[in-house]
């Protein structure tokens, strides 16, 4: 197989490829920029198909994501992956990718949990064309521990687990508080309730990644998400990065219109394969 694991030696190449789908690879785009191709310094492995010159790519982490990867170097990065025990919580990237390699590693590494195979990529690269909730904020350093529960119930609510595990939820609070120490954690705190909250989870030079978009249940239905989301997109764009994504489940039609009303507009679609 052509398929070999890459280094600091291979960064141009890799910047090629990611260059060219620098939205949907925005993950493996962020984790290089920030700890280069050195594997145990990145949390993860990434590895390169191609013969002579490097074609495709797949990240090997606590998510496995392909980048522009084609239908042999699916079936390669599937064998090499097959040989090993599944320790990856997903598989996600463009559903073009992430649904023939799951078909390919079924057979070692299923069943999954649950198959979410139609998320819509949104993109916005304008200010949103509604008026923003002013309550919404970049939170304060004081407030991760208002912040957690809220987090918490998020996850649990969207990923069908609690992400208390055996360390009592500190690597995910950790991971909270380092996106409220950078400035990429927002919220509207009312009398001490957090009854918005949404992270910047991926920062690259090209996309603001949200993720973490959540509403205190009492509050759903009044109308303050769509607001409140723009206050995020009109900051993003302001300070961060030159776009906002996303991706959504295509069955949350509640929250695809909030987006569209902020502005995002479909650009792919998601796939995202569930431990």
């Amino acid at each position: 197989m052509p398929v070999r694991q890459l280094g600091n030696s291979d960064r141009h190449a890799v910047e090629r490829i990611l260059n060219a789908d620098p939205i949907a690879a925005a993950q493996v785009v962020e984790r290089i920029n920030a700890r280069g191709l050195t594997w145990w310094r990145s949390q993860g492995r990434l590895y390169g198909y191609g013969d002579d010159e490097i074609e495709s790519l797949c990240w090997f982490g606590v998510h496995i994501i392909p980048v522009l990867a084609s239908p042999p170097a699916l079936s390669a990065f599937a064998e090499l992956l097959s040989g090993q025990p599944r320790t990856c919580a997903s598989v996600v990237g463009r559903s073009s990718l992430v649904l023939p390699l799951w078909q390919q590693l079924t057979a070692a590494w299923g069943p999954a949990r649950e198959i979410r195979e139609d998320q819509p990529l949104l993109v916005a690269a304008d200010p949103p064309p509604i008026p923003v909730d002013p309550a919404v904020r970049v939170a304060h350093r004081t407030e991760v521990d208002a912040l957690f529960p809220a987090a918490v119930a998020m996850y649990t609510e969207e990923i069908g687990s609690s992400p208390i595990g055996s360390d009592g939820g500190a690597g995910y609070r950790a991971r909270l508080a380092d996106l409220v120490r950078g400035r990429r954690a927002y919220a509207r705190i009312e009398d001490g309730e957090v009854i918005f909250k949404a992270e910047l989870a991926i920062v690259t030079p090209d996309t603001a990644q949200v993720q973490g978009v959540w509403v205190a249940p009492a509050w759903r239905g009044r109308g303050i998400a769509a607001p409140a989301m723009a206050a995020v997109v009109a900051d993003a764009l302001e300070r961060v990065a030159p776009t906002v994504s996303l991706y959504v489940n295509a069955h949350n039609t509640a929250a695809r219109r909030t987006y569209q009303r902020c502005g995002f507009r479909q650009t792919g679609t998601f796939a995202t394969v569930l431990f």
